[in-house]
């Protein structure tokens, strides 16, 4: 079923790095030819919304924030087949074919023929989105702050109608990605050492996804001490507050790496998941795992582009690699966690602590900083 009508809603906008994002009413184009239109009905906030409204990547503006959520389906081009009217939906900033090579291995889950895209615009080089006629760029082809958005169909994966809504929101990326690193990119082994640096939701999910997988050993780490709590609930056996360990002039502080090998019998862990985005991290991480077969992943995301390396922690045998959504493929794996949440194998209730609606957004930046904030959810 396809609509021909352009809808005027409600979207949160950023203008530019510096700017604060404000509600604004924005006009919503109708879906082209493989494209599906949705309306909104929760969203999510994450790390990366607010990195990205600061110019990551790359500094594309007027955009609309926003890429955690579900929706409904209202209309769909005339090319879509799989998807109708009434469909409960998530949109994703990755898609899969099955076809492309890429897809064919177990590898990866970055899709060759429907791409991340950070350009801000649909696959046929246009936005959907505009505001007193002007463009308004998409975020990662998702845009889920608005009360409409349009996706093209392959960046869409249906939602099991006995799953909780707010929960499929939670899942669309930042809880994924911990989870799915740790479950799918990295297949922790059963009875290993894990250590994962920041505890935020997609901290937690890495947690969950090493519980699920069965390690012996879980270290958290993490400054706030609110997040041993929540650690705990997901799977942690262990927990690090560094700043328990800093001395008053700083010349006999321990580093993270060492608070972690100092739990693990001076030998490290054999895995660890660096999820806070701070670059001088991921050198800590790496140094945190064992020599000849640690890996340290790197899961969060950060606004410096460069990282500093020590050249003796890979030349002794420890691996270091990065992941997109924990490995997770959209349309094969998603789906798996979905069923996961409904049958409560994995435990999404205790991530949320703020609800809002989509006009108090713009306070979200301050919310986040609270010590207790775990995760947003909008009601749109």
């Amino acid at each position: 079923m396809s609509s021909s009508q352009v809808i005027t809603c409600k979207g949160v906008v950023c203008w530019g790095a510096e700017e604060e994002w404000k509600v604004e009413e924005i006009q919503v184009d109708p879906p082209k030819g493989s494209e599906v239109r949705m309306k909104m009905l929760f969203a999510s906030v994450c790390h990366t919304d607010v990195i990205c409204s600061r110019g990551f990547p790359f500094p594309v503006y007027p955009r609309v924030l926003g890429h955690e959520g579900v929706g409904i389906v209202e209309s769909v081009g005339e090319e879509v087949k799989e998807w109708k009217k009434g469909d409960v939906v998530i949109p994703l900033f990755l898609g899969e074919c099955g076809e492309c090579e890429n897809c064919n291995s177990e590898k990866t889950n970055l899709c060759l023929r429907h791409p991340l895209s950070f350009s801000g615009v649909l696959p046929d080089g246009t936005s959907r989105m505009s505001i007193r006629g002007q463009t308004l760029y998409h975020l990662l082809s998702c845009s889920t702050w608005s009360e409409y958005t349009v996706c093209d169909a392959n960046y869409v994966v249906k939602v099991d109608p006995g799953v909780a809504l707010p929960h499929a929101s939670f899942l669309s990326c930042g809880f994924s990605t911990g989870f799915g690193a740790a479950w799918m990119d990295s297949k922790v082994e059963s009875g290993s050492s894990v250590a994962v640096i920041g505890l935020g939701a997609v901290g937690l999910g890495a947690i969950e996804g090493a519980r699920v997988q069965g390690a012996s050993t879980i270290i958290g780490v993490d400054k706030n001490r609110m997040k041993k709590d929540k650690g705990e609930a997901f799977g942690m056996t262990h927990f690090i507050n560094p700043d328990d360990h800093e001395s008053s002039d700083n010349a006999d502080s321990k580093s993270i790496s060492q608070m972690v090998k100092d739990l693990t019998g001076g030998v490290g862990v054999d895995y660890c998941f660096e999820c806070t985005g701070v670059t001088d991290l991921i050198d800590q991480a790496l140094e945190a795992t064992k020599m000849g077969k640690g890996k340290a992943v790197v899961v969060g995301e950060g606004l410096n582009p460069f990282v500093r390396i020590t050249f003796l922690n890979l030349i002794m045998g420890r691996t270091l690699k990065g992941t997109i959504f924990g490995g997770l493929k959209s349309k094969t794996h998603l789906p798996l966690l979905l069923h996961k949440s409904k049958t409560k194998e994995i435990r999404l209730d205790e991530l949320l602590t703020h609800e809002m609606k989509l006009e108090d957004v713009p306070k979200a930046p301050e919310i986040l900083k609270q010590s207790n904030c775990v995760k947003i959810l909008i009601k749109i």
